[in-house]
């Protein structure tokens, strides 16, 4: 009977502990960890506006509804007509781009891929460290790179919330994951921020400080991560109950495996 219980709380640390975030990505670089709250609604709310206003006009969330995100979310359906909708999209539509494939190769030299499973794909330490590594890059056909994708076909779409950050280099080890903001004074006047383990100086600031920043893109993620699977609002919440209801059952039955058995012994 010991050995059957350790088995079922192994069997339960395994479900409900999170899988720890690799340190590196699959080329050995440094990923900053994203702190999200998935049943934080204000926080998936601003990355669902976030997406609409910068993400959505080139890529598609083909696999997702407007109103299964209203819904999910609690955005009224009034707010996500006038806030999150083209004039043409009806609630039940799927969020696709706007924008054709044909005239998006012939800008960017590749279609914009669907970002509906991308936080599944890349994983939300992944995303969170590129959204925030874009810097000005005049060898580059957009003018911007990034530090975590080499010679990415896209542009800093955000840069007016983060700002224009200059490529320093890299730091050392210790200098990484520093701190939340990632952020500190230089000699002058420029903030110097570092993602992942590079450090950027900031030339021109955005309507965001560091800080603020990394936020948007922690609420941004969320809503991506959200997208790559809707139901996981409601299934963690029912696996706590099934889990709640496994243990009950699990101490009745050993209860009445005793019942039985007293006579034996």
């Amino acid at each position: 009977m010991r050995k059957l219980i350790t088995a079922f709380f192994a069997m339960m640390v395994t479900v409900v502990a999170p899988s720890s975030a690799m340190a590196a990505g699959g080329h050995g670089a440094v990923l900053d960890e994203v702190h999200m709250n998935m049943n934080d609604k204000a926080s998936l709310q601003n990355g669902a506006k976030l997406f609409v206003n910068y993400c959505l006009s080139c890529h598609s969330a083909a696999y997702s509804r407007y109103n299964r995100v209203a819904e999910d979310l609690d955005i009224p359906l009034a707010l996500l007509k006038e806030n999150m909708m083209f004039a043409t999209d009806k609630e039940g539509d799927l969020m696709k781009s706007t924008m054709p494939e044909d005239d998006a190769r012939e800008w960017f030299g590749i279609a914009p891929p669907d970002l509906t499973l991308v936080a599944r794909v890349r994983k939300p330490n992944w995303l969170y460290t590129y959204l925030r590594g874009f810097y000005q890059d005049e060898s580059s056909p957009s003018g911007w790179n990034n530090s975590l994708f080499e010679n990415v076909a896209m542009p800093h779409v955000l840069y007016e919330l983060q700002g224009v950050q200059r490529l320093v280099g890299k730091v050392e080890a210790a200098e990484a994951h520093a701190g939340d903001a990632h952020a500190a004074v230089t000699d002058g006047t420029n903030p110097i921020t570092i993602v992942g383990d590079v450090k950027f100086e900031l030339e021109h600031p955005g309507k965001l400080s560091p800080h603020e920043f990394d936020v948007a893109m922690t609420d941004l993620t969320a809503f991506l991560t959200y997208l790559a699977e809707p139901a996981q609002l409601q299934r963690k919440k029912i696996g706590v109950f099934t889990l709640a209801f496994l243990v009950i059952l699990m101490g009745l039955s050993y209860l009445l495996k005793k019942e039985y058995w007293r006579d034996v012994h």
